[in-house]
């Protein structure tokens, strides 16, 4: 039997098209996980995992939807292997139920760590990058200095009785901002 499996990493991608190629790939169960590649531990998978018999085929797309790191998809291939099963890659053409296959995985396991080293190292020196040119991350601040001066002028007023003059609320209304972005620029007591 074959078995299919799809992964997307976060909630605004669509799984729908692997489900599609998984089930016009005959399998006729398919399991789908949102999360991250670089966990081991995914429900959906594991559940794949738990139905796998001796002579079932795991399917997926891509070997990045299996995992990220070779130590992962290495530890997959062995479960998978000890199950008596075998893995297939839809868009690679790898099957592990052959040495070919076994090779052949293997060798774009490590391939797929490469790349997302890469992806992770680029995305380091741009960031240090931006950094080295004065910029940081993170959104723009919503108030200027005379605003979040003013802000906190009013926090700090008093009454006679050593009671605040105005409530964070009416002070966000007085500078044109909701209290929770107040909060930020207002020391905490």
């Amino acid at each position: 039997m074959n078995l299919g499996y799809g992964r997307v990493s976060t909630r605004d991608q669509n799984p729908g098209s692997q489900r599609d190629r998984l089930t016009a790939a005959g399998c006729e169960r398919v399991y789908i996980d949102t999360v991250s590649g670089t966990r081991a531990s995914r429900p959906e998978f594991d559940k794949a995992l738990d139905a796998l018999r001796a002579g079932d085929v795991l399917v997926f797309t891509k070997l990045d939807r299996l995992g990220r790191s070779v130590k992962i998809l290495k530890d997959i291939a062995d479960r998978v292997q000890a199950a008596g099963a075998g893995l297939r890659a839809l868009d690679q053409n790898i099957d592990t139920t052959t040495s070919e296959g076994r090779l052949f995985f293997h060798i774009l396991a490590a391939f797929a760590e490469w790349e997302h080293d890469l992806i992770v190292e680029r995305t380091r020196d741009g960031l240090e990058a931006a950094r080295a040119r004065g910029r940081s991350g993170g959104r723009r601040r919503k108030l200027r200095d005379y605003q979040v001066e003013r802000a906190r002028a009013m926090y700090a007023e008093t009454d006679q009785d050593g009671k605040r003059r105005y409530t964070v609320q009416q002070i966000a209304d007085e500078i044109g901002v909701k209290r929770t972005t107040l909060n930020g620029y207002l020391p905490t007591s």
